[in-house]
């Protein structure tokens, strides 16, 4: 599991943005987002850039935490 740290995200369509960029790229991705937080986890076998990259896509800052 793979843990982020997103900034900007506010509401459920920017879970479903988010966790769309990712699965797009990686199907069997697992995508699990707090709002309340800000924290993102995923279990892919995508490279933790390559997800930061993919999250930087829909608009939101992220780290890998």
């Amino acid at each position: 599991m793979q843990h982020f740290d997103v900034k900007g995200m506010t509401c459920q369509h920017c879970v479903h943005a988010l966790t769309q960029a990712v699965q797009d790229q990686d199907p069997a991705a697992l995508v699990q987002v707090d709002l309340k937080t800000g924290q993102v986890n995923v279990q892919s076998s995508l490279a933790p850039d390559v997800i930061i990259g993919l999250i930087g896509t829909e608009g939101y800052a992220a780290k890998a935490l």
